[in-house]
Parts: structure tokens; C-alpha cells; sequence
């Protein structure tokens, strides 16, 4: 069923690295709606929990998951949980500025701090650029942690469990796919044809005798 809108608007900054840079401006213009199978919201305590098939959309900004918590502190800095499903992974996507690429990214669990402006991606945390509908860039881990302010991320591999005496196993991947160059600008076909021509000649089978 669709819901009403409470403190969300924290998660139009759930973009990739840099959504104050690369996220496509006209998404804060645009109205943000929530569906799910249920809402819980405290105005008391200034919290909100969407549960159940939860999908948020606005603008180029789209979200999936399980369940997606949020809470507003005392000086207004907004704090959102978002939740997969067992055995899934939350999904959020979002349009670059000017630009036909799109960010995704995707974990079982997504954490954003409005106080800091960041987000934490945490537990088989994947990153993708797409230029089109062609893959750019991605990136998996354990944890990806992205500032917003600065413009930067960064990505951990797994760690073991405190206590287990196990080696840390996990690794970082990453893809770069090298941007296309810009095809040549095409030459006129009067230039072309001009600069193949034959020249005339006063005379035939080769010097004038």
C-alpha cells in the first residue's frame, strides 16, 4: 500500500560517492513515495519504520528492501537503517548529473549518517557505475563507507569474528573499465571529395615532350 512521507528525506543523499557532487539535481525538487506492507511512526520519539516489500522512489532515486528505519535527533541531523531481506540485498540506484551514468549500489545492510554525511554499506556491499546500460566500474567488499562532503569512499574487506582465531579472508575487488575516447569528427563529404580529385594536365603518358 502506499504511505505517507515522514523524515526521509535524509535518503535522497543515498547515492554513491559524492551525491552532493554527482547526484542528479533535480531529485530534491522532486515528491518522494513509499510503499509497504506497513509503517510504524513515534512523534514522540521522531521515528519512522517502513517494513515489508519497502520500495522509495524519487526522481531517479529508487530503493528496495526489507525494512527501512529512520530517526531525527534533537538538532534535526536525520540517521537511517536500511534492511535487505534473509538471503537478499538492499538496492538503491540513482542518475549523475548531466550525464547519461548511473550508481548503484547494493548490501544486506545500509547505514547513513546525516551528522556526518556519510553512508555504510556493510555485508557482501557491492558498487557499480553504468555508462548507459554498459558496466563502468564496480567495486565488492565486506564494508564500503562513502563521504559525501568530501567526495571520497573507501572499501574493506571481511575481518574474522572477534574471538575465532580465524585469518581475515575476504578481499576487495575491483573492475576500471577505461572510458571510450570520443570518436573523430567526421569530414565533410565536399572536403573529402575535394581532396581526392584528379588534377588536370596538358599532356598524356607522362612529360611534355
Amino acid at each position: 500500500m502506499k504511505l505517507p512521507l515522514f523524515h526521509l528525506s535524509l535518503l535522497i543523499a543515498i547515492s554513491l560517492p559524492g551525491a552532493a557532487v554527482f547526484a542528479e539535481k533535480a531529485d530534491r525538487n522532486k515528491p518522494m513515495n513509499v510503499e509497504a506492507d506497513a509503517l510504524r511512526y513515534d512523534d514522540l520519539k521522531q521515528t519512522s519504520v517502513f517494513s515489508g516489500r519497502v520500495v522509495l522512489t524519487k526522481g531517479t532515486i529508487l530503493i528496495r528492501a526489507a525494512k527501512i528505519d529512520v530517526r531525527q535527533d534533537a538538532q534535526g541531523y536525520q540517521f537511517g537503517l536500511i534492511t535487505a531481506e534473509p538471503g537478499k540485498l538492499a538496492y538503491f540506484r540513482q542518475k549523475r548529473e548531466g550525464l547519461d551514468e548511473y550508481f548503484e549500489g547494493e548490501g544486506e545492510l545500509i547505514e547513513y549518517d546525516g551528522r556526518a554525511d556519510t553512508a555504510r554499506i556493510s555485508s557482501k556491499a557491492q558498487l557499480r557505475r553504468y555508462r548507459g546500460a554498459t558496466l563502468a566500474d564496480e567495486f565488492t567488499g565486506e564494508v564500503i563507507v562513502y563521504n559525501n562532503t568530501t567526495d571520497m569512499f573507501s572499501i574493506d574487506g571481511a575481518v574474522p569474528k572477534a574471538g575465532s582465531g580465524a585469518a581475515p579472508g575476504g578481499r576487495i575487488r575491483a573492475m576500471l573499465i577505461p572510458k571510450p575516447e570520443a570518436p573523430a569528427p567526421a569530414v565533410p563529404a565536399s572536403d573529402a571529395a575535394a581532396g581526392s580529385g584528379l588534377r588536370s594536365s596538358t599532356t598524356l603518358g607522362g612529360e611534355k615532350k
